[in-house]
């Protein structure tokens, strides 16, 4: 017993070690947020000699006639309806490949698990070159177009596993009560993929907040910046002379909505992800 609670001893203290090492980045990028360039550069030490908010205070103006309030929205504008329409039809598909027969359905489903071998660098020319002639360069439309037809694989996979995992006695009660297919989906199955919704919600989020090239080939004008084209404005606008303190401090504020995103729904996310794993 006693070399059980050693061995559980020592294993806490090796995973707190390494939450430690793992967390200390950003522990360091928070107090660096209160720093000045001076100091950021010039000490190793971890707490500010003196904490002041104007490097939030002044990273928030931005560095022209757009604050951040404005990267901020646009980022949500771009996001939200990304995540939203993604949920809904890959799990729409996602139900058609679990649950249902129709011709072509081994061929059709052969074809989506293809496109995972594709890597963006291939298909992001003729992507753009498509986009540009609908006219859609400079717009969020390039991010909620694919979303709306269910252009992410990943998550339709994840979701057909998750699928299988659930009892086909529970749609023939519902269709025994008159539910159509739809009202299936919807009053049934829907609830029940709670898990693998939150992590397509999280994956999705992450992906697209954290965008940087995407948003750069297809947004070009400032008026339409996300907040990570907006951090690489500040960057490049300011020359040698970057208020580093500012742009930390930005970066501080741009990770708090993922962050707290996964916190609040890390039960889902786990849950999710084991379940599609291990099912099917």
């Amino acid at each position: 017993m006693k070399t059980k609670n050693r061995r559980n001893l020592i294993a806490y203290v090796i995973l707190v070690l390494i939450g430690i090492f793992m967390i200390y980045p950003l522990v360091w990028l928070f107090f660096a947020t209160f720093k000045e360039n001076r100091e950021l550069f010039g000490k190793m030490t971890l707490l500010p000699e003196h904490f002041s908010i104007k490097p939030f205070q002044k990273g928030w103006r931005g560095s022209g006639q757009f604050t951040y309030t404005s990267f901020y929205l646009n980022t949500f504008k771009l996001v939200v309806p990304t995540v939203v329409l993604t949920v809904l039809s890959t799990g729409i598909v996602a139900y058609g490949f679990a649950r249902f027969r129709f011709p072509g359905k081994k061929l059709f489903f052969l074809l989506m698990i293809s496109t995972l071998m594709l890597p963006d660098s291939v298909v992001i020319i003729p992507r753009y070159v498509a986009f540009n002639k609908f006219g859609w360069v400079d717009t969020y439309m390039p991010f909620w177009m694919p979303a709306l037809l269910a252009c992410y694989p990943f998550f339709i996979f994840m979701q057909i596993q998750f699928l299988r995992g659930i009892p086909r006695e529970l749609d023939e009660s519902a269709y025994i009560d008159g539910c159509n297919p739809f009202m299936v989906f919807i009053k049934v199955l829907f609830p029940l993929m709670k898990p693998a919704i939150f992590s397509v919600v999280i994956f999705q989020t992450l992906w697209r907040w954290n965008d940087y090239f995407n948003n750069l080939v297809y947004i070009s004008s400032v008026k339409n910046y996300t907040l990570s084209l907006a951090l690489k404005m500040s960057i490049d606008g300011q020359g040698a002379s970057t208020p580093w303190n500012q742009v930390l401090a930005m970066s501080f504020v741009s990770m708090i909505p993922p962050i707290l995103l996964y916190f609040f729904a890390q039960k889902y996310f786990v849950e999710g992800i084991t379940s599609g794993g291990i099912k099917g």
